[in-house]
């Protein structure tokens, strides 16, 4: 029996496509382009210090021993390939750890998987810096509507991770903008996106983070630029791969909403909806420090005044970080750390020595975690209390509701800049790193993009990440 034919590409598939073919030419509002360059910036600095952790590492080592054409470097060392495998070294680079940005609903991390999908094209292609910006902001619309059309619940008990399948999109929406692929060629591309979309939550059970940097970036960002690299060859496709017989969405959603693929698209940039991370910690933490900081700065406490600190969290986010073994997870070690030090960085909250230190220890056994049913369901989501109790008997609380670094509590440029020098610096150099923040903040300018990667290129040989 000859297969059914395919019904008309819907109104949908036809608005979507439509879309991303405009996209390299539709200026965008002053506000969105200037947090994108945040995100960008702040994603870049994620993969230079995701170079010199585990899965960079070993990202940077089977890219060197995989070479493919010289069309773009690997962030971190100074291998120069294909510009799909260049992607993936710097997806999981950027996924390294948990300092990249991250979507709430639609439970994506699009930053890890657009900006190196992105880096890696405009490379290959010679794209200028308001061609990136265009593009990297599509990429963020495309990878969580695509989720957002899913049956989130049914993906969940199903174990598929959402990171997987909406990085794809979006990786293969951004460089299909920066190849100015028209409507047609966009269906096509969203077809091979379909394709190899994939994202089991298995990688849950490696402590390493490796394989879930690859599946939140490495993956999703190569996924992404071969899929694009195949339509520029001339590969055809399905011409609607959302709708009709035997396409994507009903495959992998038991109750899909394919209008979540356009709802709002033009008028809201779900760029606008991401949140970065102020502190390069677990989430959970991100409210706790805020309230923490808050507290002591605004009274001038000293740790000699603190008896006791009492931090309430939702059930699931207290299970996460209460007492872990790894440094950066761990709440009561970063409390302790951040009032020894009077402050928190990259290096010191990823010292795991430190987890050991007498001084560290003595102040986080002051810490204690309250599991508080109502934070549950509070939204903004991740809210926490955080109490300190003083030698004296005075007592000072703060709620943190939205998160600095949240998309309700936006951090300033000048903080983007500093966490981006901070995670840069030990690797590049203050000055060169300074540069790069410099630059990445002004892509839209003549040579910008061209002088960006010259900063970025030649980190060190590869055996200075070993």
């Amino acid at each position: 029996m000859a297969p059914k034919a395919w019904q008309e590409i819907s109104p949908e598939t036809l608005a979507l496509s439509s879309y991303m073919a405009d996209a390299p030419y539709r200026p965008l509002p002053d506000d969105v382009v200037e947090i994108a360059k945040h995100h960008f910036l702040d994603t870049i600095a994620a993969i230079v210090s995701g170079s010199r952790l585990p899965p960079g590492v070993l990202a940077l080592r089977h890219a060197s021993v995989s070479l493919g054409r010289a069309e773009a470097f690997i962030i971190g060392s100074d291998i120069i390939t294909g510009a799909a495998a260049a992607a993936m070294a710097n997806g999981m680079c950027a996924h390294s750890d948990e300092t990249d940005d991250s979507h709430y609903t639609s439970r994506t991390h699009p930053g890890a998987a657009i900006v190196p999908a992105v880096l890696a094209t405009a490379q290959k292609l010679g794209c200028d810096g308001t061609s990136v910006i265009r593009a990297l902001v599509l990429g963020y619309d495309v990878c969580t509507r695509v989720v957002h059309a899913l049956d989130m619940r049914g993906f969940a008990r199903l174990n598929r991770s959402c990171h997987g399948f909406g990085g794809t999109f979006g990786a293969g929406a951004a460089a299909g903008a920066l190849h100015c692929f028209d409507a047609e060629r966009s269906r096509f591309l969203l077809s091979y996106c379909a394709q190899m979309a994939s994202g089991c939550g298995a990688y849950m059970h490696d402590s390493q983070h490796v394989e879930k940097a690859y599946v939140y970036a490495g993956k999703s960002a190569e996924c992404g630029v071969s899929a694009a690299l195949m339509v520029a060859s001339g590969f055809t496709g399905a011409p609607d791969v959302f709708s009709g017989d035997r396409n994507f969405l009903d495959a992998y959603a038991a109750h899909p909403d394919r209008t979540a693929l356009v709802a709002d698209l033009g008028a809201v940039f779900e760029i606008m909806r991401t949140n970065l991370k102020k502190w390069c910690v677990g989430s959970p933490i991100q409210a706790p420090l805020d309230g923490l900081e808050a507290i002591v700065k605004e009274q001038g406490i000293s740790i000699s005044q603190i008896e006791s600190i009492d931090v309430q969290l939702a059930p699931a986010n207290a299970a996460t970080v209460d007492g872990r073994p790894m440094s950066n997870v761990n709440l009561q070690h970063l409390f302790g750390v951040m009032l020894a030090d009077g402050g928190l960085t990259f290096d010191s909250s990823h010292d795991q020595a430190r987890m050991g230190d007498p001084s560290v220890l003595a102040l986080s056994r002051r810490v204690r975690i309250i599991k508080t049913a109502e934070l549950e369901t509070a939204r903004p989501p991740r809210q926490s209390i955080v109490s300190l109790r003083l030698t004296d008997g005075r007592e000072f609380s703060r709620r943190i509701v939205a998160v600095r670094g949240s998309a309700d509590n936006r951090m300033s440029r000048e903080e983007v800049e500093a966490k981006a020098l901070d995670l840069m610096a030990p690797i590049l150099g203050v000055a060169r790193a300074a540069n790069v923040a410099r630059l990445a903040l002004a892509i839209e300018r003549p040579d910008s993009l061209v002088d960006l990667f010259a900063n970025l290129r030649a980190c060190g040989p590869l055996d200075a990440a070993t």
